[in-house]
This record gives C-alpha cells, sequence and structure tokens, in this order.
C-alpha cells in the first residue's frame, strides 16, 4: 500500500470557504479511480492545500498524477504540486484498535555487539 502526501500552494484569492465548497464538488469523482483507497482533503492556514491519498500501488498513483489531475492543478492554482510517496506498513483505526498490516510482519533483527 502507498500513502502520497500532496500539497500545493492556493493564490491568496482563494479563502477557506472556497477551497471547502470546491473541495465538496470535487469529492464525490474520486470514486472509482483505479487503485485508490481513500483520500483526505486537506487545508492549511498558510494556504497550502491538498490531499492525502491511500493507493493500491505507486503505479496507480503516478498513472493518477499526471495528464488530466496535473492539468488541472496547475491551471486552478498557477503552480505544480509537491508530492511525497511512502510505503505504508500498517494502518491502526484509533476508533477500534484494529490494526491492518499490509506487509508481513517481520522479526526486528538482533542487534550486534
Amino acid at each position: 500500500m502507498i500513502t502520497a502526501i500532496v500539497r500545493y500552494k492556493l493564490p491568496a484569492s482563494i479563502k477557506r470557504a472556497d477551497c471547502v465548497a470546491h473541495f465538496h464538488k470535487i469529492a464525490p469523482g474520486f470514486g472509482g479511480v483505479k487503485g485508490l483507497i481513500q483520500k483526505q482533503f486537506i487545508w492549511a492556514e498558510n494556504g497550502i492545500a491538498g490531499g492525502v491519498y491511500q493507493w493500491d500501488t505507486i503505479e496507480d498513483a503516478r498513472a493518477f498524477y499526471t495528464g488530466p489531475w496535473l492539468d488541472g492543478i496547475v491551471e486552478r492554482y498557477g503552480n505544480y504540486p509537491e508530492i511525497e510517496y511512502f510505503t505504508t506498513f500498517a494502518i491502526c483505526d484509533a476508533r477500534t484498535g484494529e490494526v491492518v498490516h499490509t506487509e508481513p510482519k517481520a522479526a526486528p533483527k538482533a542487534n550486534a555487539a
């Protein structure tokens, strides 16, 4: 499983309410995106917005962040996003305590003395 963190700078003309309205409008469109497990839409007071995405594979993530998606970000916000990819080893649902291991558990290596 891959987690991607995507951030971009919003133009000063786009305020919090504008961002909320846009995210609410586009959120349903992410249903059925190949390989996408979940997306969180994020915004910060410093004018940075974006998303935290969970993907089945790095190939699915990289395929999505090209073409129409990238063109839309650049057109709307006037800059290219920063995208970081992480391998996700485990997920803990804090409400239920359920832990999902996305890779087989590995035994820690003993320290060589």
